[in-house]
Order: structure tokens, then sequence, then C-alpha cells
């Protein structure tokens, strides 16, 4: 993983990204780039590689080809499973971890929705899925990163929690000129909240505007069998 010029208009560029785990190729020849302030949605089938492409983005696992950040970049990463709900700590103590202010923390609760005088000494284990990932998502922007990404951001609320937390998101990346990438499996969720969309099946099978996700031709390519290509310039 290497890092850009301060000038470059992009916040990250990937090329030729493979990564293999016990001799198994999980995504294969991944390249694309993104620009500052924009959002990107991963999509594809169930082991496509969406999660290991991230895994690869936060150097959390051996891969080939070439990484590039923006210069001083910061990121914040929500996974998709993260047991600390487990762990006997409240919301305070947990979010003190990023070292910030007790203003900060509260501000972030604020801004992810939540009554933050109400949240801040609870504990992880008394709150509800909805609450649970809307402090999973304050954690991740209490530091003010550059760079979002999001694994599967509702996992395990309902349907209106769900609309409401991606609505949230996308009304703070836009304030805070945030750039975003997410993974979801929900296409209607692509088309309304991102920009583009990134499809995997190991390799890209579709790298364009995520309004065109839900084009039947398209949809084909996302989960049909895996056709690998080439993209240029016109959706970056």
């Amino acid at each position: 993983m290497v890092f850009m010029e301060a000038s470059d208009d992009y916040v990250l560029k990937v090329s030729n990204l493979s990564v293999k785990i016990s001799n198994q190729q999980i995504i294969d020849n991944v390249t694309f780039k993104i620009k500052r302030g924009s959002s990107l949605a991963i999509v594809g089938p169930n082991g496509a590689g969406k999660t290991t492409l991230f895994r690869a983005l936060l150097n959390l696992v051996p891969y080939r080809g070439k990484i590039e950040w923006g210069a001083k970049v910061k990121i914040g990463y929500v996974p998709q499973i993260l047991s600390v709900r487990d762990v006997p700590i409240s919301v305070k103590e947990f979010l003190s971890y990023k070292n910030e202010s007790l203003q900060d923390m509260k501000a972030a609760l604020a801004s992810v929705g939540l009554d933050s005088e109400a949240i801040i000494d609870k504990s992880l284990a008394t709150l509800s899925g909805g609450e649970m990932r809307r402090v999973l998502i304050a954690w991740a922007i209490v530091d003010n990163p550059d760079v979002l990404l999001f694994d599967e951001p509702t996992t395990g609320v309902d349907l209106d929690s769900e609309e409401a937390i991606y609505g949230m998101l996308k009304k703070l990346t836009v304030k805070n000129k945030i750039t975003l990438l997410l993974i979801s499996h929900d296409l209607h969720i692509v088309r309304e909240y991102s920009d583009y969309a990134l499809a995997l099946n190991k390799c890209v099978v579709f790298f364009g505007a995520s309004k065109d996700v839900m084009d039947p031709v398209t949809q084909k390519l996302i989960y049909g069998e895996p056709i690998c290509k080439e993209f240029g310039e016109a959706y970056v």
C-alpha cells in the first residue's frame, strides 16, 4: 500500500489487485479508482470477494498488485460483524478507544441520529440492532476520517432502520465531504445511496453508474457466470 501526491484528485487507485488465500483465488486482477467525495458501492454474489477487497484495502491480508491511497488519508471502517456488544463496556468506554474528547464522542453520536445524553452511558449489550449499528458508525467517524468503508452497514436491523441509516450516511458524507465505499447486497440501496457501483465476481464484471445496476443485462453480468472486464475512464 502506497500514498499518492496530495494534489491528485483521486482518493484511491487500485491496480491489478489479486488475493489468494489457502491456495484459493479470492479476487483476481481488480482495477478501479475513485475520486474524492464520491460514493462507491461494492456488489456481487456471496463469495465474490467483496469483504476480502476491503481487507486488502486496509492491508489486513496479503495481496499482489498496487493500492494507492490519497496523501495522509484517514480511514474509518465498520466491518459486517463485530461482537463488541458481548463486551461489558459502555458506549462512552467503547468510543474512548479512539482517544477523542467526550464532546467529540457526543457530537459523533448526535450526527448518526442518537440521543447522545441518553445513550452515552448505556452498556453495549443493552442496545438494539439499529442502535448498535449507529454506535459503530459513530465510532468510525468520531476522529473525522476522509474515507469511510462500510461492510453491510445495516446487518441485523429492520427495513425502516435500514433506510434511515443509509439516508443518514448519505447526508453525513455529503456534509463532511467524505468518500464512501460500502458493500451491499441490496441493489435498491446501491442505486439510491451511491454514485458508482463496482460488481465483483472474483474479478470486476461491472463498473459504472449506480443507476445502471437495475438494468437486466447488468444484473445478468453481476450474478451470472463471471465475465471479467477492463474499464476505462468513463465512470471514475
